[in-house]
């Protein structure tokens, strides 16, 4: 598959571009909710360990590995900048999941997390998912604006594969807000647009990671590395154990399985 005649193109609009196509992606999952009230656990749970695989390789070799290499090639230790903006992520995601009120799928409003707030139960378990679509938007960005710095076919085709990936884990996303939305009681049209707009966030980030690393060159690999720093939080604090309810927990692991492997053939394959 030739890129190249993307390269032409600002990456700010690339990068909004890919999260536009991530957004409509959330929004096409969340249309679900027109076909279906319920959705089966065993169904959601496979979906979630799918998502949790593609975020895992994402992280790696669409984030991490190219930052290595960049650093390398700008003549730091590689691990340096990896390690740094890894865990700067991960702290970022923390402090947002301490103050953005937030309730994970299958909870009681009890077990709502972030700053205490009379908000309803449906608004908490779309800012849950909005939390995951922060770092996704960021990175995809991330990714596009690299190719201001280094504009060859590989890192457009990581770039691309980063959106692809993300895109094919939002489907299951946008279902997991607006069905049991609508089973809670909302109108279909209702759940179906804050399933949608749980994904609105993308293009902001993914517009503000491109601007970040086209405007200061140094921070490209840690931004790499602070988007997946971000990525592996969500997975580990939210999809996994989300995936994990229940009794058919093989299916969510076998899931994850997929997710990892089909991003990692989809890198590789395009890469």
């Amino acid at each position: 598959m030739n890129l190249d005649w993307l390269l032409e193109y600002n990456p700010i609009i690339l990068a909004l571009g890919a999260t536009l196509f991530t957004w409509a992606i959330t929004a096409l999952g969340a249309s679900m909710v027109f076909f279906f009230k319920t959705i089966d656990k065993r169904v959601l749970n496979s979906m979630l360990g799918f998502a949790a695989g593609v975020m895992i390789a994402a992280s790696f070799w669409s984030l991490l590995k190219p930052a290595i290499e960049m650093s390398e090639e700008m003549g730091t230790r590689g691990w340096i900048p990896a390690v740094v903006g890894f865990l700067s992520g991960g702290a970022f995601l923390l402090l947002i999941d301490k103050i953005l009120p937030h309730l994970h799928l299958g909870l009681s409003i009890d077990k709502a997390e972030g700053i205490k707030t009379s908000w309803q139960r449906s608004i908490l378990l779309v800012l849950a998912i909005t939390l995951h679509n922060i770092p996704e938007g960021l990175a995809v960005g991330v990714a596009f604006g690299a190719l201001a710095h280094n504009p060859d076919a590989g890192m457009l085709a990581s770039a691309v594969v980063l959106a692809i990936g993300i895109g094919l884990q939002n489907f299951p996303e946008g279902a997991a807000v607006s069905i049991p939305l609508r089973r809670e009681g909302l109108s279909r049209l209702r759940a179906f647009n804050y399933g949608q707009l749980s994904g609105i966030v993308e293009p902001m980030a993914g517009v503000l990671g491109a601007y970040l690393v086209l405007t200061i060159t140094p921070i490209l690999p840690y931004a790499l590395s602070f988007a997946a720093g971000a990525m592996i939080f969500v997975v580990i604090e939210e999809l996994i154990p989300e995936s994990q309810q229940g009794n058919e927990t093989d299916l969510s692991t076998i899931g994850a399985m997929l997710g990892f492997a089909t991003m990692m053939v989809l890198d590789v394959a395009l890469g």
